[in-house]
């Protein structure tokens, strides 16, 4: 993988990360309640679908070993764009759900050594 496309995946794996540290140990109402949690969170998935937005134009076969890309970057799109329609249940879902799986594909890429 060439080294923009490995430099994407770094993006999307340390911001996936960071979510996940960012909500260890809190549960929905703990997010809900707390408007620099969800602001750290929000930006952080931004800038996995800015990430993998980039990665889709610069390296389509690496952006398809993540599943959904398409719904990631619309999701950071609606993030952006429709912030007063963001519903913190859905983010939370997003977190439990796909936040994992999306940090396994990430690191899976990273460990690509083929160019």
């Amino acid at each position: 993988m060439r080294l923009e496309s490995k430099k994407l995946a770094e993006d999307v794996r340390r911001a996936a990360e960071l979510i996940a540290q960012f909500v260890a140990g809190k549960e929905l109402s703990d997010y809900a309640a707390d408007a620099l949690l969800r602001s750290a969170v929000e930006r952080q998935f931004e800038i996995i679908g800015e990430a993998l937005n980039r990665l889709a134009k610069a390296d389509p076969a690496a952006a398809e070993r993540i599943t959904d890309t398409a719904r990631i970057i619309a999701f950071r799109n609606i993030l952006i764009h429709g912030y007063d329609l963001v519903d913190h249940e859905v983010v939370w879902d997003v977190i439990e759900t796909h936040l994992p799986v999306l940090r396994e594909e990430a690191v899976s890429l990273l460990a690509d050594d083929e160019p």
